[in-house]
């Protein structure tokens, strides 16, 4: 499987492009993680692509993300993506056994958070975002009320990195993507 048949799977069931910008965002992160630890890029960020695929169609727990593992085993969907994906969810009862599972499960749930701390900026941009930004959001629970705070801190726990540096970890994989995802705003890139 490569990212563009991957993409193909993506574009034929997810036509909300906020869900789409959320795949790729967890798609970033994964390769981002993937490249720090010395894992396999391709493999991890067609999990992350592909994680919420058939979250339309099956938009509910008793439904996602288990229905559409059928779906992608018939799209010939490697089974190590599969289990990661239906890792990802608690609900599953799949226990998440690997890093790339477990880096998947981390990196989900931050990136609606970062997104939401990044729009709601004057400069609407995940260029000049940082973790203390985050941290202050973090606190209001009334902000972003549907991300889970004691998932993301539990998932980040779990993949063994500490919450505040993951948070960096995972803007900074953001940004490589930003005009992609709706998220550069109005500043330019820093450049390198």
């Amino acid at each position: 499987m490569n990212r563009e048949e991957a993409l193909n799977i993506v574009k034929e069931f997810v036509k909300n492009e906020n869900l789409i910008h959320h795949m790729l965002a967890v798609e970033a992160a994964m390769r981002f993680y993937a490249e720090k630890l010395g894992q396999d890029t391709e493999l991890w960020g067609i999990t992350g692509l592909l994680h919420d695929f058939d979250w339309e169609i099956h938009p509910t727990l008793e439904e996602h993300p288990q229905a559409g593992a059928p779906i992608l085993r018939a799209r010939g969907v490697p089974e190590e993506i599969v289990r990661a994906i239906l890792s990802h969810a608690d609900h599953t009862g799949v226990p998440r056994e690997t890093l790339m599972e477990k880096a998947l499960y981390a990196c989900d749930e931050i990136t609606g958070l970062i997104t939401a701390v990044a729009l709601v900026r004057p400069s609407r941009s995940l260029y000049d975002l940082t973790a203390a930004s985050v941290k202050k959001k973090w606190k209001e629970r009334s902000f972003a009320a549907g991300a889970n705070r004691e998932e993301i801190a539990r998932a980040a726990e779990e993949f063994g990195v500490e919450l505040w540096e993951h948070v960096e970890n995972v803007i900074a994989a953001m940004r490589r993507i930003a005009p992609h995802i709706g998220l550069a705003g109005n500043l330019q890139p820093p450049s390198e």
